[in-house]
């Protein structure tokens, strides 16, 4: 005999005995399939009924190939038992899927006779419970276990025990071995590892001491370096402080007008919140009486349908007013459309409205016309608005009347239903609108807040670049003081030299383009340019490097202009003579006037100035205008009157 175990599922079971309570019992469901071949093969289905709690419940049923031909013919069953084992099953998982349910669909039930399942045959019933009645798709009649099958029973439990128990105390011990095995493996390996730390950290002490050893050669490397650097970018800074005052200048302007816009933007902006704060506050104020109205009309609507029950009797004698009715609420249903059309129209304008909304957005010089058009169009629309609640407040009364009067059918109160929920999309639509509007309306808030926050950071841009104005008037006032000192230094060096002789040399000045000359028979032969160019030459030499800030100052075409001298003899300078029939005033050739690129404008000092102090010393001292000689040619560089 061959046993061939299907199933073994512990189940909750219902157990009804005779005059006692129902109580819930989990009972371990068993089922095999025998296989006997003496002396002829055959199937036999084993099911067992045992309590894990209670070793002496036990429960057999063996049901052979000719048991099932009757209980299939008793039952009503259309299964064959090849197929039965497997049906079974799926009743028994569909038991177990639906016992933590508060009302299931499948239970199982076991049914006894007596009032205790002792020594007493049971009835294992599957019932599937429905509103109407309970169904019992199988009924199984269990006999219960002898002494001699509950020794077996629990001889079978103890054997299985034992070589449970057999299996486990292998398992410990290989587990043991094993772990036993990884220990002293862990251990070596422990000791490796904190030997090759040790290692490390000797290395790690070398390596970093090495390192700021190392640091500190390079640090001082990198001092000398920066001391070199920042001597560089002084000299750099101070070229760049004189290019960037045009700069500032231009910037303040641009600041100024900006925030005179600004300015503008910002009024109109706080204008436009409060006119939009007021009409949110008018809108709430619609919705909420809205609201009311729509609650009232419920209200109406539910005490329509109770009286609609006591209007059947009266609806026969008043068919014919019916009739006349169901034409004026056809013309009152034109009358809504026509509302409804207006309602379009009024959300077609709030849709330009809101595009003109993002036209503002995009761009800000159009703000004021798009402003004006929008307050327009919102007088238009409240306008409508009003014109909109007093038609609907018309309808409503409209509507209360002919509900008083007539008492329409079922139909006519489907109509009405059909009515309000349109209504309430409508006023669900414009609390939609609202919030919209709520929204946009706090986007422009928070333009607003940016737009504050750009005024301040302006603001603060010019106190900065005032202040960088201050020091740059600081520093041209010390140039102006030392310019005034080298003068000084140079009227004190300057002997009589320039007078003693009656043809003094003049030696060629410092500059490159700077051409040499002599002048004979004159009272000052020192052009004033040149002169000027003097007392800036040991500026030069003081600072240590030939392109100096104060060199690259560009002079005016009228501050370079000398006077005239006393004497009329003036030196002939070749290639260059007075055109006198053209009347072209002569004077310093073009490329003493051309502006360079690195050059920056001198400023804070004024042509006066220029012309009165710095000049002064190297003009004559009696510069009186003296007739030009007849023959005489006019200079290049001194041009005549």
């Amino acid at each position: 005999m061959a046993a061939e175990r299907i199933f073994d599922r512990p189940v909750s079971v219902r157990v009804r005995g005779c005059g006692c309570e129902e109580r819930r019992l989990n009972v371990r469901v068993n089922i095999e399939l025998l296989s006997i071949s003496n002396p002829v093969p055959k199937k036999d289905l084993a099911v067992r009924l045992t309590d894990d709690t209670d070793p002496f419940f036990l429960y057999n049923l063996v049901i052979s190939e000719e048991d099932f031909q009757s209980l299939k013919s008793q039952q009503g069953l259309l299964v064959d038992f090849s197929a039965f084992p497997q049906k079974f099953i799926d009743l028994l998982q569909q038991c177990i899927q639906e016992q933590n349910k508060d009302i299931p669909r499948f239970l199982l039930q076991l049914v006894s006779s007596a009032p205790a399942l002792d020594h007493a045959p049971v009835s294992l019933n599957v019932v599937e419970t429905n509103p109407f009645k309970h169904l019992t798709h199988l009924s199984l009649k269990f006999l219960p276990g002898t002494d001699a099958e509950i020794k077996k029973f629990l001889a079978n439990c103890l054997k299985c025990l034992k070589e449970d128990k057999m299996m486990l105390e292998e398992k410990l011990k290989k587990t043991e071995e094993d772990l036993t095995r990884q220990l002293s493996y862990t251990q070596q390996s422990l000791s490796e590892k904190s030997r090759e730390l040790d290692k490390l950290k000797n290395e790690w002490t070398s390596y970093t001491t090495a390192l700021s050893n190392k640091h500190s050669q390079e640090l001082t490397s990198e001092k000398e370096r920066a001391l070199q650097a920042q001597t560089q970018y002084q000299q750099q800074h101070e070229q760049q402080k004189k290019e960037l005052e045009n700069l500032h200048q231009k910037s303040i302007q641009q600041l100024q007008n900006r925030l005179s816009e600004l300015e503008v933007i910002n009024k109109d902006l706080t204008e436009r919140r409060y006119k939009g704060d007021s009409t949110v506050r008018e809108l709430k104020a619609k919705l909420s009486g809205l609201e009311d109205e729509c609650q009232r009309a419920k209200q109406e609507v539910l005490s329509l349908r109770r009286e609609n029950t006591t209007l059947d009797a009266e609806c026969h004698e008043k068919e014919k007013l019916v009739n006349q009715l169901q034409t004026r609420v056809a013309v009152l249903e034109q009358e809504i459309k026509d509302k409804d059309q207006l309602v379009t129209r009024t959300k077609e304008v709030l849709d330009a409205t809101q595009e003109q909304k993002v036209i503002l957005e995009e761009s800000t010089e159009e703000k004021q016309r798009h402003i004006e058009k929008l307050e327009t169009t919102i007088k238009s629309l409240s306008a409508e608005l009003l014109k909109a609640n007093e038609i609907i407040k018309k309808l409503q009364g409209d509507l209360k009347t002919l509900m008083s009067k007539l008492k329409l059918k079922n139909t006519v109160t489907i109509q009405q239903e059909k009515l309000l929920a349109e209504k309430e999309e409508k006023l669900q639509k414009e609390q939609r609108e609202s919030q919209e509007m709520g929204q946009s309306l706090h986007m422009k808030e928070q333009e607003v807040c940016k737009l504050q926050e750009q005024l301040e950071s302006t603001i603060q841009k010019l106190e900065e670049s005032k202040q960088l104005l201050k020091t740059n008037e600081n520093v041209i006032t010390w140039l102006n003081r030392q310019l005034s000192e080298v003068q000084m230094a140079k009227k004190l060096d300057s002997p009589a030299s320039a007078h003693a002789g009656g043809r003094p040399a003049v030696s060629p000045l410092s500059m490159p383009d700077r051409p040499s000359f002599h002048s004979s028979g004159m009272s000052h032969p020192i052009s004033p340019l040149y002169a000027f160019q003097n007392f800036l030459d040991p500026i030069h030499s003081k600072n240590g490097n030939s392109q100096c800030p104060v060199s690259k100052v560009q002079l005016n075409s009228q501050l370079l202009k000398p006077s005239r001298c006393a004497d009329a003899h003036t030196v002939p300078a070749s290639g260059h003579t007075a055109n006198k029939e053209n009347g072209d005033q002569l004077g310093l050739e073009s490329k003493y006037f051309r502006k360079k690129d690195d050059s920056i404008p001198l400023r804070g000092l004024s042509q006066n100035t220029l012309n009165s102090e710095y000049l002064r010393p190297y003009m004559p001292a009696k510069a009186q205008p003296s007739p030009k000689a007849a023959g005489t040619p006019a200079s290049a560089y001194f041009p005549g009157s």
